[in-house]
């Protein structure tokens, strides 16, 4: 990025450039700027051109997932959210900076817009977000509320990243949940929001795929002293109760979201018809509404699942 920014400023003879326009001009005035340029440039543009890029671009063509099973899952999955949860419908675009101020997840993740937004690329950002506008009214009501909140969504995401594995999709759907509240001690919070989450998902898997799919469900504690044995007792204890048999179990050797996740996680895996294990849910505590609130006490629990790959890997 930083040669591609000296050789533009360097062959356009204005050293400085990109700092000018970062650092100097005020947010509006940098929006008005853009969408100047990009109204001469589309002005520049034909119907063949633009229909080469449809073509061409692979942020803009269709997905190559049945619609018809996706709308069949994400009903299924709606009807089986708890009723301690929101279903919202999320704008496409999000405040610029969701994805790198609240994840502190690189900025090239997603796809900045000229309106001082970008395009939504992790929905569990957005619900954060909104999270934090509740429990903040919450607590402006009584200072002491330890009142969750608990959202879920159905949204399609947009990365700008380049994926190596041809399994990963510039834009794809994802059913996300998020869950925020108070800091309950001995990861009472963390722990009833990881076994509710874990609980929808497994439902859901199961009203969509039916009995003959095996899921298989792991969680991992980051933290420097595990604490698997609250971990066992007040989550996958809990989890087994309900699906007896789904194998839910420790994995000590994932590596995958150390750093992301504050401590606790998991992951849902489904058994292709070749055996072949298909992980399909990711979730796990972050530290999201603690920042956004400048709260310690504060809690959030997130997870999702990519509906693309339920869809396309168990086709009907």
């Amino acid at each position: 990025m930083d040669k591609m920014r000296d050789r533009i400023e360097r062959e356009a003879e204005l050293p400085g450039l990109v700092s000018l326009l970062a650092e100097r001009l005020t947010a509006t005035d940098l929006q008005s700027l853009l969408l100047e340029v990009y109204r001469l440039r589309a002005k520049q543009r034909g119907p063949t051109e633009v229909l080469a890029d449809y073509e061409r671009t692979r942020f803009v063509r269709p997905s190559s997932a049945s619609a018809r099973r996706l709308l069949e899952w994400e009903t299924i999955a709606c009807s089986q959210l708890p009723p301690s949860f929101e279903l919202l419908a999320l704008s496409p675009v999000s405040p610029l900076g969701t994805c790198s101020a609240v994840a502190a997840i690189s900025q090239d993740w997603a796809v900045s817009t000229a309106r001082n937004t970008e395009v939504v690329s992790d929905s569990t950002n957005v619900l954060a977000l909104e999270c934090a506008l509740r429990r903040r009214a919450l607590l402006r009501q009584d200072p002491r509320s330890s009142e969750p909140v608990h959202l879920a969504s159905s949204h399609r995401l947009l990365r700008a990243q380049r994926y190596e594995d041809p399994g990963l999709l510039p834009h794809f759907s994802l059913f996300a949940l998020c869950s925020a509240g108070k800091d309950q001690g001995n990861l009472g919070f963390e722990l009833s929001a990881l076994t509710l989450h874990a609980g929808f998902h497994l439902r859901a898997l199961r009203a969509f795929l039916g009995q003959a799919v095996g899921l298989r469900l792991s969680a991992t504690d980051f933290a420097p002293s595990p604490r698997y044995a609250l971990v066992e007792s007040h989550f996958l204890s809990p989890v087994r109760e309900e699906f007896p048999d789904v194998p839910s179990t420790i994995d000590e050797e994932r590596q995958s979201g150390r750093g992301y996740y504050g401590d606790l996680c998991f992951h849902i895996d489904a058994l292709a018809p070749s055996g072949r294990p298909i992980q399909l849910v990711d979730g796990g505590s972050v530290d999201w509404t603690q920042k956004l609130l400048s709260n310690a006490k504060e809690r959030l629990v997130t997870s999702g699942v990519g509906s693309e790959r339920v869809c396309s890997s168990f086709p009907a």
